[in-house]
């Protein structure tokens, strides 16, 4: 367990993974997608205000238990949540990867509160083309039989096809993906992307409009891929073309509500 100085704020800073507050809470949105169901509501409620805790330098927070449980009880009119469902979050978060924890210590060596680091969301890159290698001379020539199946098995899980996609994956997204990228994980990260910006954008229980905006914006990345060389993360470039289409749906369906109410 590393020790760190409670006073120094540089040591702090040093230890954020996020260039900037935006970046912070667009992984928070996605670790929040990906494990909300994992966290009790009392728990919920505790790492939204770490969360928060942790906007001063993104990621990275240092508040006493004590005072996040203050302003917590403070916001809910005193009936915010005990000390020990704010550790079983921690845990819990700690588990999940959510967050990395790292003991202080004041300058007479006795222990401080807890520094929690938030971690990036694991976003898998695209797949990279496959370059011909041509066989390398060796003098080990006795493989034995044991080291070629754990060799076959270690490159099983890169070889599933499109016909593995989870079942989660409607079947209309996944036949458009399968023609240019078809390995079944790099479909299924597609669509949690497409997941992803629909919960950005209020947007996550409607599941053909989910399905509708994933489809024009992979197509809008394709023809994007075709005339530029140079976009570098296609994850990345669908994310954004998603993110704007979600939005303006939003503020669409905003606005007819309103027309709505008006009449």
């Amino acid at each position: 367990m590393m020790n760190i100085k409670s006073d120094c704020i540089e040591v702090f800073e040093q230890f954020s993974q996020f260039t900037s507050l935006k970046e912070f809470n667009t992984h928070m949105e996605m670790w929040l997608l990906e494990h909300k169901h994992d966290f009790s509501k009392g728990e919920l409620v505790g790492l939204k205000r770490l969360v928060r805790f942790a906007a001063k330098i993104p990621g990275v927070c240092n508040a006493k238990i004590g005072t996040l449980l203050k302003a917590i009880h403070k916001e809910y009119n005193d009936n915010g949540i005990s000390r020990s469902t704010f550790k079983r979050m921690i845990l819990k978060a700690k588990d999940l990867g959510v967050i990395t924890v790292y003991e202080t210590e004041r300058e007479n060596g006795s222990q401080s509160s807890n520094l929690n680091v938030f971690n990036r969301f694991p976003v898998s890159e695209p797949p990279k083309e496959e370059t011909m290698n041509h066989p390398k001379e060796t003098t080990n020539l006795l493989k034995t039989e044991k080291d070629q199946k754990i060799k076959k098995r270690k490159e099983e899980p890169s070889e599933l096809d499109y016909t593995y996609v989870s079942d989660r994956v409607p079947q209309p997204f996944v036949q458009l993906v399968k023609y240019f990228f078809p390995e079944a994980r790099t479909i299924e990260e597609y669509w949690r992307t497409a997941q992803i910006t629909a919960y950005r954008n209020l947007l996550e229980n409607d599941p053909d409009v989910i399905l509708e905006v994933a489809i024009q914006s992979f197509k809008q990345l394709i023809r994007k891929l075709k005339f530029n060389k140079n976009i570098k993360n296609p994850f990345a470039y669908f994310y954004g073309i998603s993110d704007n289409k979600f939005c303006e749906r939003f503020y669409i369906a905003l606005y007819e509500k309103f027309e709505l109410d008006i009449e």
